[in-house]
């Protein structure tokens, strides 16, 4: 027997249909390149993304065709956002830190027909553009009309905007149709593409927005500061509309003194970024004090935020630091860490070692850590495994990929390639990634519990660990970190600091100190390039 419900298509127009009825008062402001703000309502992100669905279905665009945008976070990008799947199309965010010759695969792999341009960066892409023959079309944003490129096919944003229909028939039928396209950093090999639909990313924004998740409510002002071109903004740029909660688009400048006003002046209640970012708002706002109370949730994802962060942000600034975890693959929110009653009667260290956890699944999203048999490990707070993961919103195969053991199990379970932790009560810590565990005379030693142990030194800033050749061992951790300007402390001062919370063996052997740590694309420390250089285990 099945049940007597409606058939009602998980897509979504729904969303920003929904915004413009119920809250089309409520505002998006994007601070532009001169500093000044640009300020609409959804109701006009209803009306223009109406226009840009029908301006594209005129130009030619098909259904299931992708569209590139290589764009920061601003309103038009937005626009984007709904304008693209609402004709039909699949928005395709192109990283604008990646490297010409990365991009142009990812544009010829997508096969992208289409793609808007940030005149910001407009030298990057035309780079990029000539290895990458395919797109049809190029639309260039906020760029003077007397704008000189050799890009083939130029049209204008707000003049495409203007040939556009506000009584447009969205296309998005169907709630198996896609609608996004990202793809992973490629830290290891090509990169590889999520393709998600309209129902996978419904869902993830219902997802995001359940009280254990993000918990967005008409009464927030929402600044994504994790740029669009990460895995979708982390999902913002639907949960935002779906609650009428306000939304302050940073644009390019992600400096901390520009984000710390930002969130003062705007009264931001929820801010998102990346680990890198919030350390330098921290030490912004230290230096040059700033109300920052506003703030409810400071989401933190995209690698491990160190504990001692936390702290900071908890006892000196007051603010509530919102751990969460993803993947591109996952769309990508899987979990996120707030207390819960039971946590209540902790102490204040012992609440912050919950928060520094990466949390629990969201509804919706299941999780597991194996052996390396595949056998389920138990969740007691102890043993690690290899973490996995499986959902309505988690990708079964890789774009133009056929799916294979290394990511996909025979019981359909996405591996993550995480090591992961389980508490009883649900609660995951992410150890490792696998690649980067270090494995030394057979023992398992976690980079991350370094990383952070270090970075809570007061004259630490930065710290990357990784594994080097050792002939005896197999493999030594080696630590490489970022001082700060009036630090003194000598290898010898941090193994002692070290000594007190970890075996002797888990100790780094040397430390390398450096102006500044490398970064992928996405601004986690690039290990990849610190194994490289330091493959020969010296200094």
């Amino acid at each position: 027997m099945f049940g007597l419900m409606m058939d009602y298509p998980l897509t979504l127009d729904r969303i920003v249909e929904r915004a413009n009825r119920l809250f089309p008062h409520k505002r998006v402001r994007t601070r532009q390149l001169d500093g000044s703000l640009h300020d609409y309502t959804y109701a006009d992100l209803y009306r223009r993304s109406r226009k840009l669905a029908s301006a594209l279905a005129r130009l030619g665009i098909e259904s299931g065709d992708r569209i590139g945008t290589f764009a920061w976070n601003h309103y038009q990008h937005l626009e984007m956002y709904f304008g693209i799947p609402g004709a039909g199309a699949v928005c395709h965010p192109l990283n604008v830190r990646l490297f010409p010759g990365q991009l142009a695969y990812i544009v010829n792999h997508a096969e992208d027909r289409l793609v808007f341009v940030d005149a910001s960066v407009l030298p990057l892409y035309e780079k990029v553009a000539r290895e990458a023959g395919g797109v049809e079309h190029h639309v260039l944003v906020n760029a003077p009309e007397d704008i000189q490129t050799d890009l083939p096919n130029v049209r204008h944003y707000e003049e495409l905007i203007d040939e556009g229909d506000e009584e447009f028939e969205w296309r998005c039928t169907d709630e198996a149709m896609a609608m996004g396209l990202c793809y992973t950093s490629g830290t290891t090999g090509d990169p590889k593409g999520a393709l998600y639909s309209h129902r996978s990313m419904f869902l993830h924004t219902l997802g995001e927005n359940q009280a254990m998740g993000l918990g967005l409510t008409e009464t927030d002002i929402v600044l994504p500061v994790v740029p669009q071109f990460h895995a979708m903004a982390w999902g913002l740029p639907y949960a935002c509309p779906l609650a009428g909660a306000d939304m302050v688009m940073p644009g390019p400048d992600l400096s901390p003194a520009v984000l710390a006003e930002l969130i003062e002046t705007q009264q931001v209640t929820v801010a998102a970024g990346v680990p890198s970012i919030w350390n330098g708002v921290y030490h912004d706002l230290k230096s040059t004090p700033r109300d920052i109370s506003c703030v409810r949730a400071l989401v933190v994802g995209g690698s491990a935020m160190p504990r001692s962060l936390i702290a900071g942000y908890e006892r000196d600034l007051g603010v509530n630091v919102l751990h969460a975890w993803g993947m591109t693959e996952l769309s990508p929110l899987g979990s996120v860490s707030k207390l819960q009653r039971h946590h209540l009667a902790l102490t204040e260290d012992e609440q912050l070692d919950v928060k520094a956890r990466q949390g629990t699944p969201l509804g919706g999203v299941e999780l597991r850590i194996v052996d390396d048999e595949g056998v389920p490990l138990p969740w007691d707070g102890t043993t690690m495994g290899e973490l996995q993961a499986r959902g309505p919103w988690v990708i079964r195969s890789y774009f133009k990929r056929e799916p294979t053991p290394e990511h996909f199990t025979e019981d359909g379970w996405f591996r993550t390639g995480d090591v992961a932790v389980m508490t009883p009560d649900g609660y995951m810590t992410i150890t490792d990634r696998t690649k980067d565990l270090v494995k030394s005379g057979g023992e398992w030693i976690s980079t991350v519990a370094l990383e952070n142990a270090l970075m809570a030194h007061d004259q630490i800033l930065e710290a990357a660990v990784i594994a080097v050749p050792d002939e005896k061992w197999s493999e030594r951790p080696l630590a490489v970190v970022v001082p700060t300007p009036e630090c003194n402390v000598t290898g010898d001062g941090l193994r002692e600091f070290l000594a007190s919370r970890f075996a002797k063996f888990e100790i780094p052997d040397r430390f390398v100190l450096v102006d500044e740590l490398p970064k992928t694309s996405v601004g986690k420390f690039d290990k990849k390039l610190l194994r490289s250089a330091y493959a020969n285990g010296t200094l």
